[in-house]
Formats: C-alpha cells, sequence, structure tokens
C-alpha cells in the first residue's frame, strides 16, 4: 500500500517490521523496568527534598518552643517582681508559682480527658473481634 490509498492510516504500520515480536517484546520490557528505575529514583529524590523540608519546619518549631518558653519564663519573673512591690518577695513569687502550678493541673486534665477518648483503630478492632469469633466458630 502507498500512503496515496484511500485507507492508509500510518498509526497502523508497524514501525520495525522487521524486528520479532520476541525482539520487541524484550526491548519493551526493558524499558518498561528503565521507567520504573527511574520513577522509584525520582521518588526518592522528591522524598529526600521533603523531608529535608519538613526537617527545617519542625527545628524552627522547636527553636520556636525555647524561645516561648524562655518569654514564659522572663514574663513570669517580671510578674513576680512587680508583685513584689506590695508584698514580701518570697509570697510574689510563690503566687507566680502558683498560678502557673494551676495552670499545668488544668492542661493535665484537659488533656487526660482527651487521651480518653482517643479510640485506636475501632474499625480494624471490631474486626479483629469478629475474625477471633468467626475462628472460634469454626473450629468448634
Amino acid at each position: 500500500m502507498s500512503s496515496t490509498d484511500a485507507g492508509y492510516d500510518p498509526a497502523t504500520q508497524p514501525k520495525r517490521p522487521e524486528a520479532s515480536l520476541g525482539e520487541l517484546f524484550g526491548e519493551m520490557t526493558s524499558e518498561l523496568s528503565t521507567l520504573f528505575r527511574q520513577e522509584i529514583e525520582l521518588a526518592k529524590t522528591e522524598t529526600r527534598d521533603e523531608a529535608a523540608k519538613a526537617a527545617k519546619g519542625a527545628g524552627m518549631i522547636g527553636g520556636a518552643g525555647v524561645t516561648a518558653l524562655l518569654a514564659l519564663t522572663m514574663l513570669s519573673f517580671a510578674l513576680a517582681w512587680l508583685l513584689d512591690q506590695a508584698l514580701n518577695t518570697a509570697l510574689s513569687f510563690l503566687i507566680v508559682g502558683v498560678l502557673w502550678a494551676t495552670v499545668a493541673v488544668v492542661l493535665l486534665s484537659s488533656g487526660r480527658r482527651r487521651l480518653k477518648a482517643v479510640r485506636p483503630l475501632p474499625t480494624t478492632t471490631q474486626t479483629l473481634k469478629e475474625d477471633v469469633e468467626w475462628a472460634k466458630a469454626q473450629t468448634s
């Protein structure tokens, strides 16, 4: 058939008519293998890059936490010395300490209540219980 024929479609014509099916299949397998390896390398590279970004962000958040703790300490001392102008020094620091102990107790209580509400893997736990019951029924 020539390219001037009415039914000629280049998309349906073989690209390498001299190659056997085995050779074509081998080449395709090799190319797919190379493609998969390249995709895996790309995924590894992207994962490393994203992990590095996440580590930097986590480091900054950690630094912010340390800085916030230092600021809280300084503000607590400032409050205690402010109270010291009207009260005894020891009593001023005791008041600030009790204030922070109260905050800690409230946070602890709230955190414990939230942790008790956590149900790890409820669907999985239920299906495992059902599987155990089914297995027991099968053995009896």
